[in-house]
């Protein structure tokens, strides 16, 4: 049996030379999972999501999104302008089991620090590399940003109704996606290191990351005569799913339906209306917009709570739609323990969250906030000889 205390990537070493989002998450990963994290920063000024505000909070001087990104790991504070820095980062890399970078493509190499570079200095090494679109064809120099990659990627096309035009996913989605995959990337890699002794290159990019998370739906248009996908005008959820899929409103709150025989929706909720459809489980699809138009209306009658007492004990897919605080104060939440507080050498506190996973019955924990720009740049010049 494995010791608990130990976790699985303990012992590797890994260097971020990332910024922003989509490298820092998949560093944060496998940080999570034991390695050891050397965030390598320019001196001035450092990530620059440091200064990536969410809202009006900071903590220490950095962003709270820099904080959620960067948390346990140590920050060397290197001018890769300078040749002698430069030379240090190749001796370092001599020590790396993994390095993760998403320069645009091409800047990397002409810092001196590129795959090739790296590969000859540490033939074992794991490269993983995160760009905007790949390295070849005509937006290769666009900016790899989140809300650009999805407006390039179709997925707007999915959210909303179908009376709106195209709607981000609100979150930073393209960045979080490719730093899971490079990270899926890097592990995999690790395993076939640990086989044959050699290194790889693992490369995705924002762009690669979007398709891959719609390939259900995308499998779907190439093998249907290319139709493009129709969202429902009224609480749609899914472009290609049928009624009653979708969002209700109630006279306290909001009510999520999965997907559910429209009869036994309207057999428990009486809605005689909705006959007519009994037998044609094709028209849930084509007038979709009907069916949820009428579940809406007498949604709106009742609280959620009483919607719910029908629902739920007829094993009917519905849920309540919480707000942070209701999730935060619940008791499905609170068992999962996910939460955890973090500190730094100079009293900064960051109540943040935990990793999503849990080895052998135990979800990993860190009591280190993210650093300080070249806050271990003296330890680990000394400690690996620089």
């Amino acid at each position: 049996m494995p010791d608990e205390a130990t976790p699985p990537l303990s012992g590797l070493l890994v260097l971020d030379f990332s910024q922003f989002l989509s490298g820092p998450y998949a560093a944060l990963r496998l940080g999570d999972l034991g390695a050891r994290v050397i965030k390598v920063e320019r001196p001035d000024g450092g990530d620059l999501c440091r200064r990536l505000y969410l809202s009006d909070t900071e903590l220490g001087g950095d962003s709270t999104l820099f904080h959620a990104i960067n948390r346990g790991k140590e920050s060397v504070a290197v001018n890769v302008k300078d040749p002698a820095d430069v030379d240090r980062l190749k001796r370092l890399i001599a020590h790396a089991d993994v390095l993760i970078q998403n320069f645009r493509p091409g800047v990397i190499d002409r810092l001196g620090l590129g795959y090739a570079t790296a590969q000859a200095i540490n033939p074992r090494i794991v490269y993983a590399s995160i760009t905007g679109y790949g390295d070849k064809g005509p937006w290769v120099e666009r900016p790899g940003q989140d809300l650009l990659a999805q407006a390039r990627s179709g997925v707007m096309w999915l959210n909303g109704d179908a009376t709106q035009g195209p709607v981000p996913i609100g979150l930073a989605v393209a960045d979080m996606l490719a730093g899971a995959a490079i990270t899926q990337g890097i592990l995999a890699a690790l395993v076939r290191r640990s086989v044959t002794g050699v290194g790889s290159h693992v490369e995705t990019s924002l762009l690669e990351s979007l398709v891959d998370l719609q390939f259900e739906v995308l499998t779907t248009f190439l093998n249907d005569g290319g139709r493009k996908p129709t969202r429902s005008a009224v609480n749609s959820a899914h472009a290609y799913l049928a009624a009653p899929y979708g969002i209700y409103k109630t006279k306290d709150g909001y009510l999520a339906i999965a997907m559910t025989p429209v009869p036994r929706l309207a057999d428990l909720l009486g809605l005689k209306s909705l006959d007519r459809y009994r037998d044609d489980p094709k028209s849930w699809f084509t007038e979709r917009d009907v069916i949820k138009r009428s579940i809406a209306e007498l949604l709106e009658s009742r609280d959620t709570g009483h919607w719910l007492s029908i629902l739920e004990p007829a094993d009917v897919w519905c849920a309540r739609v919480l707000d942070w605080p209701e999730l935060l104060s619940s008791e499905a939440f609170s068992v999962l323990d996910m939460l955890q507080t973090v500190e730094r050498a100079d009293g900064v506190r960051v109540a943040t969250t935990r990793a999503p996973l849990r080895i052998d019955g135990a979800r990993p924990s860190t009591r280190h906030a993210a650093p300080r720009i070249g806050e271990h740049t003296a330890a680990v010049v000394a400690e690996f000889g620089l």
